[in-house]
């Protein structure tokens, strides 16, 4: 199921940007998707061993929801599938950019997919105590007690502004830069790390020329957790210089609309504030 959406919002994509499919076939475009469950596949793998074919691996491996679309519509760019939990979506991005400046591609495809088909990942974060008892994601309301999980897939276009193919659209937004890092230490292995946060946006701020008090609007990851808001909202009042006499920043999350969309929860964020 993830494959066969992906597939068809990439066309929606392409066609949204004014490109053809067609006439990029055996051009330099690269497939980048983020995805980290495979219900379907865990499903079809883990059940009756005579009923295995050979489209229970390559209709379900992460591998392959990257290289089926590049094989379907015909193209010769890098092609990957990202698994880092929650932000899988937007570190695809981040090697998409990196691709689209070293000259490896000429256009780039970014995919998020998340599909929840079974009970056991459900199950899982009911263990960790992750889920909203009330069934909503409150994004940095004193009333926040979780989130719960959403579903969707997003795909990005994106190309070089310098070297824009004929025929596309003009861009809707312009992405000056990208940056990973991890939280490394920290007091737990799902705990968020408020200096990291507050490194990596102050380091994309500087290599992008961008003075922090230009900023008026930022969409947060926000997934309306006690732990988790609070320390985000720290990193992002250190890294923008924001204090009782700074002009107000803006800040909002998706997530209070659609939920949490997991491996495509960063997509589906990049997409709203486009």
């Amino acid at each position: 199921p993830q494959q066969r959406l992906g597939l068809e919002l990439v066309w929606h994509a392409l066609e949204d940007s004014g490109l053809r499919p067609s006439d990029l076939r055996g051009s330099k475009t690269g497939v980048f998707v983020g995805v980290t469950q495979n219900d379907y596949g865990v499903e079809q793998l883990s059940g009756n061993r005579e009923e295995i074919r050979a489209f229970s691996g390559t209709g379900n491996g992460f591998c392959f929801t990257a290289g089926r679309i590049a094989f379907q519509y015909g193209f010769k760019g890098p092609v990957s599938a990202v698994d880092t939990a929650c932000s899988s979506s937007l570190v695809a991005l981040n090697q998409a950019c990196s691709a689209l400046r070293s000259g490896d591609c000429d256009l780039a495809v970014v995919v998020g997919m998340q599909l929840n088909l079974t009970p056991p990942m459900q199950i899982f974060l009911s263990r960790t105590q992750s889920f909203s008892p009330t069934g909503r994601c409150r994004a940095f309301d004193a009333d926040s007690d979780g989130f719960i999980l959403g579903e969707g897939l997003g795909v990005v276009v994106l190309a070089r502004e310098t070297n824009l193919p004929p025929g596309i659209n003009p861009p809707r937004a312009t992405l000056l830069n990208c940056a990973v890092n991890h939280d490394g230490p920290a007091s737990g292995l799902t705990v968020p790390n408020q200096k990291a946060q507050e490194e990596l946006i102050s380091g994309v701020l500087e290599k992008s020329k961008i003075s922090p008090a230009s900023v008026s609007y930022i969409e947060t990851h926000g997934t309306g957790t006690q732990l988790g808001d609070p320390i985000e909202i720290g990193a992002l009042r250190t890294a923008l210089g924001r204090g009782a006499e700074e002009e107000s920043l803006y800040i909002g999350s998706v997530k209070a609309n659609i939920g949490h969309l997991s491996a495509a929860a960063g997509i589906a964020s990049l997409i709203k504030a486009v």
